[in-house]
C-alpha cells in the first residue's frame, strides 16, 4: 500500500503548524512558572545538562571538545547536542536563556514534523492535529524543551526521518534517522527497522548501513582517539550490564541479564507511558494492530520499536530503565508513537473519535501540573545544591586549583576549575580504580592529589569517614530531594597529598 496520501494545501499546512505550535507553548509556559514558584530563578532539572553547556563553552570559546580545556575528550552521550549548543552559544552566548531557546525550538519542531508526518501516513487532518498537541501536551516533552538536555533534538530527528520515509525518501531517511542516534543513541534501533519496513534489496541494505556508518564515523573516531572505546566515556562509566557491559568486563548472572533486567524495563516503559497519558499505553497496543492494516509494513514495522525499545535497553546498553528522569531515555520515541495513534485513528472524522481525542487531551492536561511540580523542584534541587556549590568553590577556593567531585556540571561550569570526575564521564582514567569500589577511588586520589574533594558522602561512606584523608568544610543539604544523587554534598580537604594553598578560604562545614 502506498504510504503517502500526496500534499496538503501550503495555507492550511501553514495555519496548522502554527496552531500546533501555540499548543504546544502552553504546558511550557505552565513549566516555567512553576519552575519560577519552587525554585525562585530559572534552571536545570539536571546536573547533566550543565555538562552540555560546560563543553558547549569550551568548544565556542575554541577550547575543542574538552571538558578541561586542552583535554579533548569524548564525554557527551549526545554530541549532536552539545554541537548544537556550541553553535547557539558562539552566536549568542553561553546562557541557561540560550540553552531553553534552543530546546524549545526543537521541541515546536518535533510537534510540527509529527503533523505533517502523520498526514503523510494518511492520517485525518484532525488526527494529525491531534496527535501533535497530544506530542506537545506531553510533560515529557515540556520537560525536554526546558531541561537543556538532548530529548527535543532527537525527536525532532525521528520525526524527520519518519516524515521522510512517508514520502520514500530513502536517503534522507537514513540520514535522519543516524543523526537522531547520534542525539539519543537509543533512536539507532529505528535503522535497521526503517532499513527493512519496504521490500530489502542490496541497494537499500548498502543505503542504509553505509549512510549509517558515515554519521557515526566522526563520532567513533574520535571516542576512539581520547577514551579508547568506540563509545563514550560516559557510557563506559553507566552501562551496569548487557551485551555492553560484557565487552567492558561486567560480569553478572544470566538471569538478570535475559529476565529480571527486561522484565523489569518492559514494566518501566508502561508505568512511564501511563505516566505521560492514562490512555497511552491501551491506545498504544491498539494502534500497534491497526497500523498494519492502515499503513502497511512500512509503518508498521518501525513501529515495533515502540515494543522492542526497553527489551534493548536491557539487553545490549543498561544504565536506568526508559522511566528514568522523565523518559530521558525514551521521550525520541513519542513522536513515533502520536504518528502511529493519528495513523490508527483513521482517516475519517466520527463523533466517537472526536471524543476519543478530546479526552485523551484532557486527560493529558490533567498529567501536565504535577508533571510540571517535578520539574520545578528538580530546578530547585539542583540550583541549591550544584548550582550554589560551583558559586561558593568559585568564591572561596584558588582559581588554578584541581578539584575532584562526582557530580561534574554545575561545578565545572560555574567555577571553571579544572575537574577530576570521581565517577569517569570526562576522566576516563579513574574507570579502573572504580573496579576497586573505594579503596580504587582513594588510591586513584593520592595518585592525583586535588586540591578539594567534592563529593556525597552517601556515595563514598568509608571514604568519606576517614579524617587522616579527607577533612570537610562545607556542606550543602537538601530538605526536599527528588532529583539529587543524596541529600548532601560535602567540599572536603584532601589531606596528607600536598601542602595546602595558603590563599584558599573555607566557610565552616
Amino acid at each position: 500500500m502506498p504510504a503517502a496520501r500526496g500534499a496538503e494545501p501550503v495555507g492550511s499546512g501553514l495555519r496548522d503548524d502554527l496552531v500546533v505550535a501555540v499548543a504546544a507553548c502552553l504546558p511550557l509556559v505552565l513549566f516555567a512558572l512553576t519552575e519560577r514558584r519552587l525554585a525562585g530563578v530559572a534552571g536545570f532539572p539536571l546536573d547533566d545538562s550543565w555538562i552540555h553547556l560546560h563543553f558547549a563553552r569550551n568548544i565556542a570559546e575554541g577550547a575543542g571538545f574538552s571538558y578541561n580545556p586542552g583535554v579533548p575528550v569524548a564525554g557527551s552521550t549526545a554530541p549532536l547536542w552539545t554541537l548544537l549548543l556550541a553553535l547557539a552559544v558562539a552566536v549568542f552566548g553561553p546562557s541557561i536563556a540560550v540553552v531553553k531557546a534552543v530546546g524549545t525550538a526543537t521541541a515546536l519542531g518535533a510537534t510540527v514534523m509529527v503533523r505533517r508526518a502523520a498526514i503523510g501516513w494518511g492520517a485525518s487532518r484532525l488526527g494529525a492535529l491531534g496527535a501533535a498537541v497530544g506530542l506537545g501536551w506531553t510533560g515529557a516533552m515540556a520537560w525536554g524543551a526546558l531541561s537543556g538536555m538532548e530529548v527535543t533534538l532527537a525527536a525532532l530527528l525521528v520525526g524527520a526521518s519518519l516524515l521522510a520515509h512517508a514520502r520514500s525518501r530513502d536517503v534522507w531517511t537514513a540520514v535522519w534517522a543516524a543523526l537522531a542516534g547520534v542525539a539519543r543513541p537509543e533512536a539507532l534501533i529505528l535503522v535497521p527497522l526503517l532499513a527493512v519496513s519496504r521490500p530489502l534489496t542490496i541497494r537499500r541494505v548498502l543505503l542504509f548501513a553505509g549512510i549509517t556508518a558515515m554519521v557515526l564515523a566522526p563520532f567513533v573516531g574520535f571516542s576512539l582517539a581520547t577514551v579508547g572505546s568506540p563509545v563514550p566515556a560516559t557510557a563506559s562509566a553507566k552501562i551496569e550490564g548487557g551485551l555492553l557491559g560484557w565487552l567492558s568486563g561486567v560480569r553478572e548472572p544470566a538471569r538478570v541479564t535475559w529476565l529480571s533486567r527486561p522484565a523489569d524495563f518492559f514494566g518501566g516503559w508502561v508505568r512511564w507511558l501511563w505516566t505521560t497519558d492514562g490512555l497511552l499505553p491501551l491506545a498504544l497496543l491498539v494502534a500497534l494492530v491497526l497500523v498494519w492494516r492502515r499503513a502497511g509494513r512500512a509503518l508498521a514495522l518501525p513501529a515495533l520499536v515502540l515494543v522492542m525499545h526497553p527489551l534493548a535497553m536491557a539487553l545490549f546498553a543498561p544504565y536506568r530503565d526508559p522511566a528514568f528522569q522523565e523518559g530521558r531515555y525514551s521521550i525520541h520515541l513519542l513522536p513515533l508513537a502520536f504518528i502511529v495513534l493519528a495513523v490508527a485513528l483513521g482517516e475519517r472524522v466520527t463523533h466517537s473519535r472526536i471524543a476519543l481525542l478530546v479526552v485523551y487531551l484532557v486527560l493529558a492536561a490533567v498529567a501536565l501540573p504535577p508533571a510540571a511540580a517535578r520539574y520545578g523542584w528538580a530546578v530547585q534541587n539542583i540550583n541549591a545544591m550544584q548550582v550554589h556549590l560551583g558559586r561558593w568553590v568559585d568564591e572561596h577556593l584558588p582559581k588554578r586549583e584541581t578539584i575532584a567531585v562526582n557530580d561534574i556540571g554545575a561545578i565545572a561550569y560555574l567555577s571553571r576549575r579544572e575537574v577530576i570526575d570521581l565517577v569517569g564521564l570526562v576522566s576516563p582514567d579513574v574507570l579502573p580504580y572504580r573496579r576497586g569500589g573505594e579503596a580504587g577511588i582513594v588510591r586513584y586520589l593520592m595518585e592525583r592529589c586535588p586540591g578539594h574533594v567534592i563529593v556525597f558522602p552517601a556515595w563514598f561512606p568509608n571514604m568519606t569517614a576517614r579524617r587522616d584523608l579527607l577533612e570537610p568544610i562545607y556542606r550543602v543539604r537538601l530538605d526536599h530531594n527528588t532529583v539529587a544523587g543524596a541529600d548532601e554534598m560535602v567540599v572536603y580537604r584532601l589531606v596528607g597529598c600536598r601542602p595546602e594553598r595558603p590563599n584558599a578560604r573555607h566557610a565552616p562545614a
